[in-house]
Order: C-alpha cells, then structure tokens, then sequence
C-alpha cells in the first residue's frame, strides 16, 4: 500500500500544479520517496514532477489506457515509494468531451482510491468559498474530498475570513498560499515551458514551490491523510507481463544481440511517457537516447528510430543547421529501418519547417498555424505499418498548433472518427509518421512489432 493524495481544483488555474509540484519537492526534501503522476495526457507537468522528485513523471490517462488500466499503471510507478501525489487535471470533473466522468480528476481518484486535496483560488472571495468547496465535496458521494488547500490568499485577514468560512462546511483547510508570481513557470503556446528548456531557472522554480508548500501547508496532516488510503487491489502493471511474457524471467544484463533503438530527446522532443521505454526495452530492445540538437551521428548501430513530441518549432533553425544528423536519420528511413515519429517527430521527418530544411523523409511541409488543434481521439490503423497492423484500434490525443501540408500520404497513418472524421498520417517503406499521440501501454503489441522490425 502507497500512500496517496490527488491534487484537484475547481477550474484550471487555480494552482494545482504549483501546489502539486511544490508538495513533491517538499515531501522529498523530508527524506520520503515520493512517486509523481499527472491525470490526463500532459507531458510538460510530468517535467517537473521528475524534478521536484527525482524519479520519472508519470501519466495517469483512463481515455488513453483504460479505466482498468490505472491503478496497475499507478502500482507500477509508485513500487517502493513512501507516498505518491497526484496532479489533476482542469476541473475535478472534467473528462472527455461528452463521456460523462471518463478521464477525470474525479474518475481517477475513485480508481485509486485516493482522498482529494482541493486547490481554490481564493483571490476574488471569501465567505464564499465555503459555498464552493461544499459543493464539489457532495457532487459525488464516491469522491472523497478531504481538505482544502487556499491558494492567492491576500493577508492574514483574508486567511481568517476564509478559514471561518470553511469551518462552516466541515473541509479542513490544510494549507494557505500567499500569491508570489515570482516563482510562477513560463508558459507560450501549449502550456508551462519544458524543463528541459530552463533547467536551472526550473530548478530554482521548483525550490522556491517547496518552500512556499513548507511554510504554508500541513505537511503532517497530508501525510497523514495520505495514508489513510486503503490498499488497492490487483497486480501493479509490468512490461513484461503486458508483452505476454513472464514478469519473472530474467532480462539480460548484457546488450549483446539487442537490437539498438535510438530515441530521441533533448530540449526539443521532451513529450515521451516513461512506458514506452520499458516496453521497448522488455521486448529485447537497447533503448539509447539522443539530442537532435547536439548530436551529429544517430547511436552506434542504430537499428530503429523513435522520435516522440516536443517543439521542434522553437528549435528549427538550430535543427536544420544540424545538416550530418538530418542526413543520417534521411539514410536511415531510405534504408528501410523502422521509424516511428508522433506529432513533434512528424514535423522533424517533414521537408522543412517554418522555411527550414528538416530531414527530408516526408515529402510534406511544415508550419505554425494560429490554430491550436487539441483533444482525444478515437483512430483506427489505415495502413499496415511498423507500429501496428491495418485495423488495429488505439485511442490517442492531439495538441499541436501546426499545420502539415499535406495532412496525410498516399497510405496514411490513422483514420479518426471523433470528433470528425478524417485521415491523417504517412506510412511509406517503415516509417510511420503522424500527429497523433498514443499510450503504448493500452497496446503492448505496438512495442512488441515494432522491436521485431527492428530484429535481424
């Protein structure tokens, strides 16, 4: 049993992230390991979760993998920790579109069984949010919201006025925040800037979050309520086990005779969920990283390429100046390896982007768009390919505000059906290129086909 806390809020910007990230800094600062996740399919929060704890940021998506899905999924990530946080996502019980609770902060929270933590923002109130908490508390009898966290709170007299009002509404308050924009993160067009873009300016973020969580929250009392979580049933999720294999076998400790698949990194491709690793690497794979930006040769023995989300488009001109890499992933495709590329890996493999030169794979160009295309989607396989045989179905999630000309080759990638329906993607030789992102775990075999490509 892992003790365990949600983080939720009535809306987005409240702070749930603030809060979240600085109670795991401070939480680890106290000597506890602590396990980060996010609910939803967001890859930059996980950034700095990692940072404030030191272990890998991951994804609880119940859209993406399932509802049953997630307390494995949770188990998995949280084996060995003192204590697990996890971030909300929008509103409590925002989810997706038109499905009722499915993907929810509140959908999560009774998967996990976990008591909720509310996040108000109670810069423009006071008795008032008594009013508000009361009615997120008795929304759903099965979600347990166990205490209040206030944040942008302006004085000592507006604390008092709105402690004396949650009195009234039987939530105890377990922390107040003072506003301090100071320690605010950056944000442009799809959300916080990555870690790996301000890493020293991130970590001075991060320390500033633990301190402002050390000075005005309970730390006891959400330890202690933590732990009043009852134990989840059911095996945590292994690699292994969801490749069809026996969690107990062995993997070799040598790489002699695994297959080489380069994953790219860096500041420019930071999207990528810890899983794929594992599922890679469980399916007999030597999963090696890579920076676009600074390396200027593909891994030694590279037999494989994958190349997850990220900006690209921040990086463009330092991309393409990196001429012997581009050509070196251009060879590699003409060669026949595999290539799997989602979203920012799309833009990477196109002709050029926003005018400069990418590798080339794809005869397709790249730009910005005004347009900020965001949202889950229900895809089916179109055309056979290195990830998946035609007719296999995923669920996935876009969020890109670029536009690729054309949107889809002579063999694409994926047909949509929700909220529209359209094609998008290329599948050409053994690359498979598309916006769409997908959480492996939901479909093992995806890594399992993809290791076997890459396999002499």
């Amino acid at each position: 049993m892992v003790a365990r806390l949600v983080i939720a809020a009535p809306s987005s910007g409240s702070g749930k992230t603030t809060v979240a990230t600085g109670l795991m800094a401070a939480f680890a600062a106290a000597g506890l390991a602590v396990s980060p996740h996010k609910v939803g399919p967001d890859y930059i929060d996980p950034g700095y979760h990692a940072l404030a704890t030191g272990r890998p940021g991951r994804n609880l998506d119940a859209y993406l993998c399932g509802p049953d899905l997630i307390a494995p999924l949770f188990a998995h990530g949280a084996a060995g920790c003192d204590l697990a946080v996890v971030e909300g996502v929008m509103g409590m019980y925002d989810g997706a579109a038109g499905q009722g609770e499915l993907a929810s902060t509140a959908h999560v929270a009774k998967l996990l069984r976990a008591p909720v933590v509310l996040v108000v923002d109670a810069s423009s109130q006071s008795r008032s949010v008594a009013a508000l908490v009361h009615g997120f508390a008795s929304w759903d009898p099965e979600v347990r919201v166990a205490g209040v966290i206030l944040n942008k709170v302006g004085s000592d007299r507006h604390e008092a006025l709105l402690r004396e009002a949650l009195d009234e509404a039987g939530v105890p308050v377990l922390g107040a925040l003072r506003r301090a924009a100071q320690v605010q993160a950056p944000s442009r067009h799809l959300g916080l800037v990555p870690v790996a873009e301000r890493r020293g300016d991130a970590v001075e973020s991060v320390a500033a979050l633990a301190s402002r969580v050390r000075e005005g929250c309970d730390l006891e009392g959400l330890l202690a309520l933590a732990r009043s979580a009852p134990s989840l049933p059911g095996e945590a999720w292994d690699p292994r086990t969801g490749l069809g294999r026996s969690p107990a076998s062995p993997s070799s400790s040598s790489n002699a005779g695994r297959a080489v698949i380069a994953v790219a990194g860096g500041a420019a491709f930071t999207f990528s969920y810890a899983e794929h690793a594992e599922l890679l690497a469980a399916a007999g794979a030597e999963v090696v990283p890579f920076d676009p930006l600074r390396d200027e040769q593909l891994p030694d023995g590279t037999a494989g390429l994958v190349i997850g989300g990220g900006f690209p488009e921040v990086y463009a001109p330092e991309l393409s100046a990196n001429e012997q890499l581009r050509k070196a992933v251009a060879e590699l495709a003409l060669s026949g390896a595999p290539v799997a590329a989602e979203c920012a890996g799309l833009l990477y493999l196109s002709r050029e982007l926003d005018g400069k030169p990418m590798c080339g794979v794809l005869d397709a160009g790249a730009r910005m768009s005004e347009r900020l295309t965001l949202g889950y989607r229900e895809a089916v396989a179109v055309s056979d390919s290195v990830l998946a045989a035609a007719g296999t179905r995923m669920r996935g999630h876009e969020f890109h505000r670029t536009v690729v000309e054309p949107g889809a080759g002579s063999a694409p990638a994926w047909g949509l059906h929700k909220p529209e329906r359209r094609v998008e993607g290329f599948v050409q030789r053994n690359v498979h290129a598309s916006y769409l992102h997908t959480h492996w775990a939901a479909e093992p075999g995806v890594a399992r086909r993809f290791v076997e490509r890459c396999t002499p």
